[in-house]
């Protein structure tokens, strides 16, 4: 059995695949990388969040995206779609197609067992040299809780954490709450 190498590919040959493709990959270093369908609790939850924040969000200068929106990390080249993103002010896209927003305020990633490791590791290490940056939330599907990272002014990043639904997280950098209840509406017996 034979192994062939895969392509290479630069970043602006990624985008002319991504833009064409029926599915969405990450890339990487050259790669990409197929991102797999999500279980009926993620897609709640990630539901359910883009719904608190977008009313929370109506009529202010931020803007909530779900996982269709690409997003780039400039300085280490990672294009991934993160499944829930908040930008505020001017959004910086990276070309004229306005689909791959460089300025993230809030990166909100919905834990999976296949990818929590990444989430929690490599991906928010990329995550982290945003200079935009001011909040990471990881929300686990499997339960209600929710891990909330916010930047500090030394550039460390102060963990909060909620775990039960009558719970709650302040988005200090834009001005929202999460409600747990709200969050796992639809997920719990009788809901």
């Amino acid at each position: 059995m034979s192994s062939q190498p895969r392509p290479h590919l630069s970043a602006e040959e990624y985008l002319a695949f991504e833009r064409a493709a029926a599915g969405k990959h990450e890339y990487h270093d050259g790669e990409l990388f197929a991102m797999a369908g999500a279980s009926r609790a993620h897609a709640q939850i990630v539901t359910n969040l883009v719904a608190s924040l977008a009313g929370q969000l109506r009529g202010r200068p931020c803007s909530v995206y779900s996982s269709d929106l690409r997003v780039k990390v400039s300085s280490t080249g990672l294009y991934t779609y993160p499944d829930v993103v908040i930008a505020c002010g001017e959004h910086r896209f990276e070309d004229e197609h306005d689909d791959t927003l460089l300025n993230p305020v809030v990166i909100i990633e919905v834990l999976s067992p296949s990818t929590e490791g990444y989430d929690r590791g490599k991906k928010f290490a990329h995550y982290r040299t945003f200079d935009s940056l001011a909040e990471y939330l990881l929300v686990a599907q499997d339960e209600p809780r929710i891990e909330q990272y916010v930047r500090q002014p030394d550039g460390n990043w102060l963990l909060h954490e909620a775990g039960d639904l009558t719970g709650r997280l302040a988005l200090a950098a834009v001005g929202c709450t999460l409600e747990l209840a709200d969050v796992y509406d639809k997920l719990q017996p009788g809901g």
